[in-house]
């Protein structure tokens, strides 16, 4: 890997937290010198602007679920399995996302619904992905009868990003893990529901 790759990627490393923390307006270029311990024109001798910083430190958060969850996903057999690995990982993982600020998808998306569409367009993208694949976990599920013939994919899939992002919400603004761990809880009981 080349110096300038290598310095590329440790200020992604060092600001990452802090993009996901503070979102893009609050993330300052103090707070990102501040982070690395470089120039501003170190800084943007690696980014063209604060923007691109920002676009690379959240690809850098949501890789970092994204290898996690996968795998998890990978060691899975079945239906079953490959549900419950989403719930093992928020319930493993939970300590390390509120540290780093929460969900970098809810974070983005909430962060930059206006104010920046690059990112907000990346959220997006983001979470449709989730989404997808968990359509395509239960309709794969359908397909080989592991999953009973009345569940509906997009639906299942909705109420599952709804309660492990509702509960990360919830659990981040009172400061407690709770309603996080409580959602994950449900969505074990509904998986449950759903598989034969």
């Amino acid at each position: 890997m080349k110096k300038s790759e290598r310095t590329k990627q440790f200020i992604i490393a060092q600001t990452a937290a802090i993009f996901n923390k503070k979102g893009f307006a609050g993330t300052s270029m103090a707070d990102i010198t501040g982070a690395t311990g470089l120039t501003k024109g170190a800084i943007y001798g690696n980014f063209a602007n604060k923007d691109a910083v920002a676009l690379a430190a959240f690809a850098f958060n949501y890789g970092q679920i994204r290898k996690t969850v996968h795998t998890g996903l990978q060691q899975a057999k079945n239906t079953r399995e490959k549900l419950m690995a989403y719930v093992s990982f928020y319930k493993e993982y939970y300590p390390t996302i509120f540290e780093w600020g929460g969900c970098p998808i809810l974070n983005a998306a909430s962060d930059s619904d206006d104010a920046h569409p690059a990112l907000f367009e990346k959220a997006s993208s983001a979470l449709e992905s989730w989404r997808n694949n968990l359509i395509s976990i239960i309709e794969e599920g359908l397909d080989n009868g592991q999953v009973k013939p009345d569940v509906e994919p997009e639906a299942f899939a909705d109420v599952f990003i709804s309660l492990v992002e509702g509960g990360i919400l919830i659990a981040k603004t009172l400061g407690t893990e709770k309603p996080l761990l409580s959602n994950l809880e449900q969505l074990k009981t509904q998986i449950e529901q759903i598989v034969i």
